[in-house]
């Protein structure tokens, strides 16, 4: 039990990351076993082939978002054990052998919530189902809920928590037995743009995948698998926008400390995102993961919807009977956003707070220079606004553009030309009101609980 010491958030993260490629693999099953029954769509190889794209699309992003929350969990976690690694360095340890120690935990961790999380999925996929069919939404088709194909977000959740693991400890190997009789630092904002090998990648994973989600959308006029170009586009370019975190976010954040105000505690928290990019980064990333997401799942759906319904005008005939899917469909990616909204509320919630409790020599510091507790807390609430801000509005631009691209690519034969779906306002007010509360709820627990220890113990921690 050791091993999963502080791991909680981990464990659940890993758990939501395969309930959701779960209940979606079983939630698009019995969708498919009541349209196979239909009269009218039951013969249409189309809807077959957008079904089991849609399947593969959904278990791709579960498990690419819980390997990319996982690894900046796992970051967070290796910058607060710096000193003990070191120390255990400065014993005679190796890098390797402390490295493989943290993605060990990476894989127990990610064992045990791939399991839980495929029951609960299943679970919620059954209540699901039977509550469609309690409401004469869907007819009951005699779905069994026990095909293996769900087996593999399960394991693909347990390969990618391990190799996020992995990732997220890198840090193990820059780290001296220097630094246990010393104070360790995480790389300035010089040092973050001296890194022009990773600078280079992240550029150039953005262009390529944006690239890749237009010809994704040009290419769905022809064939709905065109989905797929749009996919693999939107993983190389978020991984981009996350490697190259460290660059971008830092000065946006300083942006938007400005609107802060000019009182001593404002200005030092827009000058804490730019000193230290790597936190502000590993913070920030997580609320972008959950806006993008909700809004992506959001905007997909309305332009689902309007797609369809411009399918239906163009060809009667043909999408006369569409109608249960819709409300089937819509209903899955309700689930989506869901999903989506959990997974990244327990990345944000674990990172923020992590971040916080690992700054109480630094906020013990300010207590010694002068500064109020309320100052203090006032300082890390003005954090909070500025990176909510900052990804928020990234968020939505991406999520709008995502799910845009992701409904037309799929959908671009049923209503031969492009069309702009109608903005969901009412999701997208939630998220900003959610990421708000959120942000503001995750830091003041811990930085209140950081205020409460003297100066003097505060600055013995290290």
């Amino acid at each position: 039990m050791t091993a999963l010491k502080g791991h909680g958030a981990s464990i659940l993260v890993a758990a939501l990351g395969s309930a959701f490629g779960v209940a979606l693999l079983q939630i698009t099953g019995a969708l498919t076993a009541v349209i196979e029954q239909d009269d009218v769509t039951g013969s249409s190889t189309t809807v077959a082939l957008m079904l089991r794209v849609l399947a593969f699309v959904f278990i791709v992003i579960s498990v690419y978002v819980a390997a990319v929350v996982t690894a900046n969990t796992f970051s967070t976690i290796v910058a607060g054990r710096v000193r003990s690694i070191a120390l255990l360095r400065l014993l005679g340890s190796s890098a390797r052998r402390e490295r493989g120690r943290i993605s060990w935990e990476g894989l127990v961790v990610g064992i045990l919530g791939s399991f839980v999380g495929g029951l609960v999925g299943t679970g919620v996929a059954v209540a699901t189902e039977r509550i469609a069919v309690a409401a004469d939404a869907i007819p009951d088709a005699g779905y069994t809920f026990t095909d293996p194909v769900i087996l593999i977000p399960v394991v693909g959740v347990v390969l990618t928590t391990w190799a996020a693991s992995w990732v997220g400890s890198r840090r193990v190997t820059t780290v001296t037995p220097l630094e246990a009789l010393g104070r360790s630092e995480e790389l300035s904002r010089e040092e973050t743009l001296n890194r022009s090998g990773r600078n280079r990648t992240a550029l150039v994973l953005v262009i390529v995948g944006f690239a890749l989600l237009g010809l994704g959308v040009v290419a769905g006029l022809v064939n709905p698998a065109a989905i797929l170009i749009g996919l693999v586009g939107g993983i190389l370019s978020f991984t981009g926008i996350v490697l190259g975190a460290d660059v971008v976010m830092p000065p946006v954040l300083r942006l938007a400390g400005r609107l802060s105000g000019r009182s001593a505690p404002a200005r030092l928290a827009a000058e804490n995102a730019v000193r230290h990019p790597q936190r502000s980064s590993r913070a920030t990333i997580g609320l972008v993961i959950g806006v993008t997401l909700v809004t992506m799942f959001a905007v997909a759906m309305a332009g689902f919807e309007t797609s369809i319904r411009v399918a239906q005008s163009q060809n009667p005939d043909v999408y006369q009977g569409v109608d249960p899917v819709l409300t089937a469909t819509t209903a899955v990616f309700s689930v989506l956003v869901g999903f989506s909204g959990l997974i990244a509320a327990v990345g944000l919630v674990n990172n923020l707070s992590l971040s916080v409790l690992q700054r109480r020599r630094e906020l013990g510091l300010l207590r010694a220079l002068g500064f109020t507790v309320a100052q203090v807390r006032r300082m890390v609430l003005a954090e909070s606004a500025q990176l909510t801000f900052s990804a928020v509005v990234l968020g939505l631009l991406l999520g709008a553009f995502y799910g845009w691209a992701g409904a037309q690519s799929l959908l671009g034969t049923a209503t031969e030309g492009i069309v702009i779906p109608g903005m969901p306002w009412v999701a997208i007010g939630a998220v900003v009101l959610a990421g708000a509360a959120i942000t503001a709820i995750a830091s003041w627990a811990p930085a209140r609980s950081a205020v409460r220890v003297s100066p003097v113990e505060a600055l013995a921690v290290d």
